[in-house]
């Protein structure tokens, strides 16, 4: 699965003159950084975006700002100052709103403002089931909108986009699932968010703003004890984030104009 994921990381560098990387902090976005790094030898050749919504929890700040350091990388942090100003948060408003406006908005803008062909992101196939429409190579239009139904074949390990596409987004873990990321992690080392860990008899499974994510009742305060509550558990990896509760259709929306 890793070399899987490495051609293509590798496939999506020889083809875009500009390409970068979105990072969460969260284990999936942070096992791709790993990846990139492990795909060119130690470094990370192009810019790493975080798109900023400033309700993230304080250990997520302290995660980015520790592995940015350590690994070196070329951060560039995207928010969407005007919605900020004017208040605009998910406490406020409906949630929608607030994540295609700290989202997406900010996304279109990182996106035309540093002129970026391609995007990495570290989403899978079983996180929803509209992200299970996705192909490993996504283009998108002009206006950030995504036609599913319009997405071009991907047989042989063959990867093609549609030539009009404004940008393409390229998803090197689509075929892992949150088991096999935790048994990576475990077999590689990599750093892992201290939410993730259980206290006081609950952890967080899955992480972003602090506002819309709840933890889980766990007792997993390890990584080797998350993959041994893994191969048993038959709970949804996001029953905790917020605009998981809504319905698949608000979720396919909010894809169709941007959402990661």
């Amino acid at each position: 699965m890793e070399s899987e994921s490495i051609y293509v990381i590798r496939e999506a560098y020889a083809r875009y003159a500009k390409v970068a990387v979105l990072w969460s902090m969260g284990k999936d976005s942070t096992a791709l950084l790993w990846m990139v790094r492990k795909a060119f030898f130690g470094s990370v050749p192009f810019p790493v975006v975080h798109i900023d919504t400033s309700y993230k929890f304080p250990e997520i700040y302290a995660f980015r700002d520790r592995l940015t350091r350590e690994w070196g990388l070329d951060l560039r942090i995207a928010r969407n100052e005007e919605a900020l100003a004017a208040g605009m948060g998910p406490t406020k408003g409906d949630k929608f709103a607030c994540c295609n406006a700290l989202k997406t908005v900010a996304l279109k803008r990182a996106i035309a403002g540093m002129g970026f062909e391609a995007l990495l992101l570290g989403i899978r196939r079983d996180e929803h089931g509209v992200r299970a429409k996705e192909r490993y190579f996504s283009p998108r239009a002009q206006d950030f909108t995504w036609n599913v139904g319009a997405q071009p074949p991907e047989l042989w390990d063959l990867y093609a986009t549609a030539e009009e596409a404004a940008h393409d987004r390229i998803h090197p873990l689509l075929h892992m699932t949150e088991l096999d990321i935790w048994r990576y992690v475990r077999r590689e080392g990599i750093p892992v968010n201290p939410l993730y860990l259980a206290r006081d008899g609950r952890r967080f499974r899955s992480i972003g703003c602090a506002p819309c994510c709840a933890p889980v009742a766990s007792t997993a305060a390890t990584v080797d004890e998350i993959v041994a509550e893994l191969e048993s558990s038959r709970d949804s990896e996001r029953a905790g984030r917020a605009q998981d509760k809504e319905s698949a259709f608000t979720m396919q929306k909010l894809r169709s104009l941007g959402y990661m």
